[in-house]
């Protein structure tokens, strides 16, 4: 039998201080539920998708609950999940009422014969599945209404939300969900739903999640990036280091990645000022953090 061990981020960004605590909370919750489930011999992607269903219903992170407005004012969310056993993977992007984007993408991936559906496709598949929509209403909270009003002069305090998995069996997932960066132009697609990009995973390398820049994390596929890196030996706190360094290099972004490796390692890095996480791995003890800006778990 393998290790098991999971971590999850609550986005990076300059988080501010009086957002700090509540980060890391949410994301301290998300993790102790997913491990319940890894525990008592559940799936990776079982884990994975709980653990982010409680973020996006956190509205202190921009995923569900909490997610940033559009010009226009109205909240469109993107998600990605990806198991690293069969490289199967599904995706949603612009949908506007589904409570939790991240079990939409993950049905995408068992049930739809495409692997990604957008906006009201993707909402009417969501309804075929029994799934929960809400109104546009319940998404919006005061802050993010604020932020809407006020573009420009209140501190961004919400991140893209994401988990990686490794069960008992040695199968790796990833999945992430987002709100998307404020008052983006209607329509507007991140790097979240996008593979390799937002997410990744692969059995014989690893699986990630980013977050941060995603108009700039696509242009190096981020988290393939960094499972391709993980793929030649490289320890994974390391993995994530070099892959965030990439991308400064490449195209002046900033940006966070949480991994697991095939062995098992886990590891996180990111440019920016703070990056929430909270993760639990062989050892069974949860830890969480919202600084320093890379390390090993």
């Amino acid at each position: 039998m393998s290790e098991s061990a999971i971590i999850v981020h609550g986005g990076a960004g300059d988080i501010p201080d009086e957002h700090a605590a509540e980060h890391v909370a949410g994301c301290r919750l998300a993790a102790a539920a997913g491990w319940r489930i890894l525990q008592a011999g559940g799936s990776a992607m079982d884990a994975m998708e709980a653990a982010i269903q409680i973020l996006e219903d956190l509205p202190v992170f921009d995923a569900g609950r909490g997610s940033y407005l559009t010009t226009d004012g109205i909240v469109e969310m993107d998600a990605i999940v990806m198991d690293g056993a069969t490289l199967q993977m599904g995706a949603t992007a612009g949908v506007q009422h589904v409570r939790h984007p991240i079990t939409l993408a993950r049905r995408i991936m068992e049930r739809a014969p495409h692997n990604m559906l957008i906006s009201a496709g993707a909402e009417s598949f969501a309804r075929a599945c029994g799934l929960e929509l809400c109104a546009a209403e319940w998404f919006e909270t005061p802050y993010t209404r604020a932020v809407w009003q006020e573009y420009g002069r209140l501190p961004l305090a919400t991140g893209t939300v994401g988990c990686v998995a490794r069960d008992a069996t040695g199968t790796l997932v990833a999945g992430t969900s987002t709100g998307g960066t404020d008052h983006k132009l209607p329509g507007r697609v991140g790097d979240v739903p996008l593979v390799g990009s937002g997410a990744y995973a692969d059995n014989r390398s690893a699986a990630a999640s980013a977050t941060g820049e995603g108009d700039k994390i696509m242009r190096v596929v981020l988290s393939k990036t960094a499972c391709d890196l993980a793929a030649s030996g490289m320890p994974a706190a390391a993995v994530a280091q070099a892959a965030i360094a990439t991308l400064a290099e490449r195209t002046g972004g900033t940006a966070g990645i949480i991994i697991i490796d095939r062995s098992g390692r886990t590891g996180f890095a990111h440019s920016t000022k703070r990056m929430s996480r909270a993760w639990i791995d062989a050892d069974g003890v949860l830890q969480a953090g919202i600084e320093p800006a890379h390390g090993s778990t």
